[in-house]
């Protein structure tokens, strides 16, 4: 089976390492997951290649997961609410099926930490990473989900596009707008990346709360800083969420489903 994936930069990528861990789990022969680095204008152009030379499938990393969506002949419901693709898989007719695995992902690494059922979520950021996670979020029945970004109208607008898919209460506010008390907090923002802080009101962190870092790798961000201070019992930060999504993606293209705890310990050690 021929993998890999897509990304700009990808070197960095440790989707080979943990697919191939995963793909030993089971001795699978000829299993072949690599990267390849798309141009910027070309990804198109780069998977079809890709296909014509034997490739099954793979992974989308930014920035593609949008042109990966328009690429695709069908799509998954989660790939279609999300409007990104980070799975790929070359059906039998030559077909391309595309998926959203990070959402899940995401609901599974913080089934670890509490049940989603009945509880608030806010989620930081009304961009691309927030439109992936609402419907597998709304899938665990908390008892809201509220997303806050700097420019208001952008979350009333995400929120507004997932109030007629999901059963779960919905709203979208501006940051300085939220109120109340939250058990999990979703930091989906950029901001991170380059060390920002995002204004926070005071008193959201709640008994318990989760507080989730999408990114990984970064040491204590702002934001896991800022809910430490306020008392988050759970600060944690994206891995898992990569492991996760990667379980998914596998088991669509394999059919099998891999155990993660073995790859959290590789790379916890690596």
């Amino acid at each position: 089976m021929r993998l890999a994936i897509f990304g700009n930069p990808i070197a960095q990528s440790k989707s080979p390492i943990i697919q191939c861990a995963f793909a030993e789990q089971f001795g699978l022969p000829d299993f072949e997951y690599g990267r390849i680095l798309a141009p910027v204008d070309g990804f198109a152009e780069s998977l079809h290649r890709f296909v014509a030379e034997g490739g099954q499938g793979g992974n989308v990393t930014a920035p593609f997961k949008e042109d990966a969506f328009r690429c695709c002949d069908r799509l998954t419901a989660r790939a279609a609410a999300a409007q990104a693709v980070n799975t790929l898989k070359v059906e039998a007719d030559g077909t391309i099926l595309g998926d959203n695995t990070d959402g899940i992902g995401l609901v599974m690494d913080l089934r670890r930490f509490c049940s989603l059922a009945g509880k608030r979520i806010l989620v930081l950021g009304a961009g691309g990473a927030t439109r992936g996670v609402i419907l597998p979020l709304a899938g665990d029945k908390p008892a809201d989900i509220v997303i806050a970004n700097r420019t208001a109208a952008k979350a009333v607008d995400l929120a507004s596009t997932f109030s007629t898919k999901i059963d779960v209460p919905i709203c979208g506010v501006a940051l300085d707008q939220v109120c109340g008390v939250f058990d999990v907090i979703i930091d989906a923002t950029s901001a991170s990346l380059g060390g920002e802080a995002i204004p926070l009101p005071v008193g959201i962190f709640g008994t318990g709360c989760v507080a989730y870092e999408m990114v990984y790798g970064k040491g204590q961000t702002p934001f896991m800083r800022r809910a430490a201070e306020a008392g988050a019992a759970h600060l944690v930060e994206g891995l898992g969420m990569l492991v996760y999504q990667a379980v998914e993606a596998f088991e669509l293209w394999t059919g099998l489903r891999p155990d993660a705890e073995p790859v959290f310990a590789m790379l916890r050690n690596a």
